[in-house]
């Protein structure tokens, strides 16, 4: 009775290791851009994060998924290739909006500083006396 009870308890225990360590293998791969991701958001700015190792892991997943119809291997991989392919193209899209958002805004600044100092040129006065036109310059 003991020894059923005890392996009724390690099964369950055994199953419970089994389904933490698949979702570890699963989810594991993206919990390193979770604070990426937040602090990029929150910054608003993506300097540091580089792109082409979103394009080398999306390639890699692909390839992945691909090998798989050739060969098959277990599943929790390719639902690992799933969600990293999602994760990068979550990423790839909040880079490349704050970056167009970034570029935009120092645009308008360079247009508005440069239209600043197109306000800086003085331009000559005309005097208009009867029917001659003088130019004075300040």
């Amino acid at each position: 009775m003991e020894d059923e009870m005890f392996d009724q308890i390690v099964a369950v225990f055994h199953s419970l290791v089994t389904w933490v360590a698949a979702g570890a293998m699963v989810f594991g791969g993206l919990v390193p851009y979770i604070p990426q991701y937040r602090d990029i958001r929150r910054t608003q700015n993506a300097e540091g994060f580089s792109t082409y190792v979103c394009l080398v892991l999306l390639v890699a997943n692909i390839l992945r998924i691909l090998f798989r119809f050739g060969r098959y291997f277990e599943t929790l991989l390719l639902w690992q290739s799933i969600i990293m392919i999602f994760t990068m193209l979550i990423m790839l899209n909040l880079c490349t909006n704050v970056r167009t958002a970034t570029e935009l805004s120092t645009k308008r600044r360079s247009f508005i500083a440069t239209d600043s100092k197109d306000e800086e040129i003085r331009i000559p006065k005309r005097l208009f006396v009867g029917t001659y036109r003088f130019d004075c310059l300040p």
